[in-house]
C-alpha cells in the first residue's frame, strides 16, 4: 500500500457545492427547440474529489511500479467511492437532506472519467444514439444522434486550454498509436479513441480548436444484423454472403457515413474464422482481430510521422498504407481487407486483385455509383510515376468483380429520418467502350414500384461460382418481393 499522504484528507462539503441533477436548461441539451433531460455533476465536486483520488493514484503507481492498469483503476474505484461517501454525508449535514443515489453515482463516474477515459466527452462515447461529436471551441459542443436530430450539448472543457490538455491526454492513451500530439509545431490530430471512435481535430491555425468524433454504433454486426437495419434485403445478405465466400474481389462504395464500414464488417463475418487475412486500415475500425470470431488476422495500422524529414526528403516514422499493402502482399495471406482507399494504396490493392488473389474487399468514397472509377482513375493519378487513367481502368476493369454501392437519404431536416441501405450491386465485366470498365447491374432501385432500395435485376456472369458456395439463384427472381414488398417509407419519394 502506498504511505499516507494528504490525499486521504476528508472531503468537506464546506469547500463544495451539490452536484444535484438540474432540471433547467443548464442540465440539458437543446435538441430542436426541444429538451433532453441530463444528469449535471457540480465540477468543483469533481475537481475536489479527482483531486484527492490522483494524488492516491500516484502514490500507488511510485509504491508499486509493476502493477498492471486493471488493478490501478480497481483501486481508484475504491478510493472515489470512499471519497464521494464521505462529501456525500458532508452535503447531508449542511443542506439537511442526503443527496440521491444517482447524484452520488453521477459524481462517481464523473470523477472516474476525469482520471482514466475522456471526461466530460464520455457521457457522448458511452451514448449509443451518438453518431458523430462535433466541438467547435471548448464551450460549443453538439451532437448527431441516430434519428438525425442535432443536439445542442453541454460543454466538455472550461477553456480552449483545457479542451486542448484533454486532447494531448487521449492521444497519449490512443491505443498503441505512436507519434500523435497535438502542439504548435503540430495543430493537427488523428488518432482512434478507446471505443473505436475515430477523432480529428484541428487547432493553431483556425481561432478556436474544432474537433470531429465520428463514432461507430455497428461495430460488431453481421448480415442479420444489417437486415434489421434495413441496410440489406435477406436477397442482398444471401448475394453478399455468397461473393465473399466464392472469394470474389469486392469494392464497396458510398459517401461519407453512408455505412460502408459496417458493412464491411458484417461482410468480414462471412469469411472462415481460421482463414488468414490481412486489414489494412490508417485507424482501426474494421477490428476483425478484436471481434472474437477469426482467429487468424494481421491488422496493420497506419502511422504518422514526428514531423521531421530524413536526407531522402520522407517524413521520418512515417508508414503509409501503400507501405503496409506491399508489406501484406509478401505475407502468405488469403484476403487483403482495406479499410478505406484513399490515396496511392489503390494501385497495390488493384495489383493484388489483377495477381490472382480474390476475395479482397476495400471501401472507397464516391458520391454516385457512376463515378467510382473515374475516383479511382484520380487515385491512381496521385501514385504519380508512371500511372495513368488507362492503366486504372484496365486494372479496375480486370481486378474488381462488384462494386457494391450504399446510399444515404436523410430526411431528418423535414421530421424524418436518416436511411442507409444498399441501392445498387454492379458486376464488373472487363474492359469496355473507350477502355472503361464494362459493368453489369445485377441489382439497382425499384423505382418502377417506388422502391429506392437495391432489388435484383438480372444474374451475375459468374452464378455458377457463387452456387458453388450455396447460393441459390432463385433469389434473382423476385425484385420487389426482396424488401418484403415494403417500399422504404420516405416522407418525399424520389423520382
Amino acid at each position: 500500500m502506498p504511505p499516507p499522504s494528504t490525499a486521504d484528507t476528508p472531503v468537506s462539503a464546506g469547500t463544495l457545492r451539490s452536484p444535484g441533477v438540474a432540471a433547467g436548461s443548464a442540465g440539458q441539451h437543446q435538441v430542436l427547440g426541444a429538451a433532453v433531460p441530463s444528469l449535471v455533476v457540480d465540477r468543483d465536486a469533481v475537481a475536489l474529489v479527482k483531486d484527492r483520488v490522483a494524488r492516491q493514484v500516484t502514490d500507488f503507481r511510485k509504491a508499486s511500479p509493476m502493477v498492471g492498469v486493471d488493478t490501478v483503476e480497481q483501486r481508484a474505484r475504491n478510493w472515489i467511492n470512499e471519497a464521494v461517501a464521505e462529501w456525500s454525508d458532508a452535503a447531508a449535514a449542511e443542506r439537511g437532506v442526503s443527496p440521491t443515489a444517482a447524484e452520488d453515482a453521477a459524481l462517481r463516474r464523473a470523477v472516474f472519467d476525469e482520471l482514466f477515459r475522456a471526461g466530460r466527452l464520455q457521457q457522448h462515447l458511452d451514448n449509443p444514439q451518438v453518431e458523430n461529436v462535433f466541438i467547435n471551441g471548448h464551450d460549443e459542443v453538439w451532437l448527431d444522434l441516430a434519428g438525425g436530430q442535432r443536439v445542442r450539448a453541454e460543454r466538455v472543457a472550461d477553456s480552449e486550454e483545457e479542451l486542448r490538455e484533454l486532447l494531448r491526454r487521449l492521444a497519449s492513451g490512443d491505443g498503441g498509436q505512436s507519434e500523435r500530439t497535438l502542439t504548435t509545431a503540430s495543430p493537427m490530430l488523428a488518432l482512434r479513441l478507446a471505443d473505436g471512435s475515430r477523432l480529428q481535430a484541428v487547432t493553431e491555425v483556425s481561432p478556436r480548436t474544432y474537433v470531429t468524433i465520428r463514432r461507430h454504433r455497428v461495430q460488431d454486426a453481421d448480415l442479420e444484423e444489417m437486415m434489421r437495419l434495413g441496410m440489406v434485403s435477406p436477397t442482398l445478405s444471401a448475394f453478399l454472403s455468397a461473393c465473399v465466400k466464392a472469394e470474389k474481389n469486392v469494392l464497396i462504395a458510398g459517401p461519407q457515413a453512408a455505412g460502408k464500414t459496417s458493412l464491411m464488417r458484417a461482410m468480414l463475418k462471412e469469411i472462415g474464422p481460421d482463414e488468414r487475412f490481412a486489414t489494412i486500415e490508417t485507424e482501426f475500425e474494421l477490428y476483425a482481430h478484436k471481434n472474437g470470431f477469426h482467429r487468424q488476422v494481421v491488422p496493420m495500422e497506419a502511422r504518422e510521422s514526428n514531423g521531421e524529414r530524413g536526407p531522402d526528403g520522407r517524413l521520418i516514422g512515417e508508414i503509409t498504407l501503400m507501405d503496409l499493402m506491399y508489406r501484406a502482399l509478401r505475407m502468405s495471406l488469403s484476403r487483403i481487407v482495406v479499410g478505406e482507399v484513399r490515396g496511392p494504396e489503390i494501385v497495390a490493392m488493384l495489383q493484388a486483385m489483377t495477381n490472382g488473389q480474390g476475395g479482397n474487399l476495400c471501401t472507397l468514397h464516391a458520391s454516385d455509383p457512376g463515378v467510382v472509377f473515374d475516383r479511382i482513375a484520380e487515385l491512381y493519378l496521385l501514385a504519380q510515376g508512371n500511372m495513368s487513367e488507362q492503366l486504372a481502368y484496365r486494372q479496375a476493369a480486370n481486378g474488381l468483380d462488384f462494386i457494391v454501392f450504399v446510399r444515404m437519404l436523410d430526411e431528418s431536416k423535414i421530421g424524418g429520418q436518416r436511411h442507409r441501405f444498399v441501392s445498387h450491386v454492379l458486376e464488373v465485366t472487363g474492359v469496355g467502350e473507350y477502355g472503361r470498365p464494362a459493368t453489369n447491374a445485377i441489382f439497382t432501385p425499384g423505382e418502377e414500384f417506388g422502391e429506392v432500395r437495391a432489388v435484383p435485376r438480372m444474374p451475375p456472369s459468374c452464378l455458377a461460382d457463387l452456387r458453388r458456395v450455396g447460393f441459390q439463384d432463385h433469389l434473382l427472381n423476385g425484385a420487389y418481393d426482396s424488401w418484403a414488398g415494403q417500399p422504404l417509407s420516405l416522407k418525399v419519394a424520389t423520382a
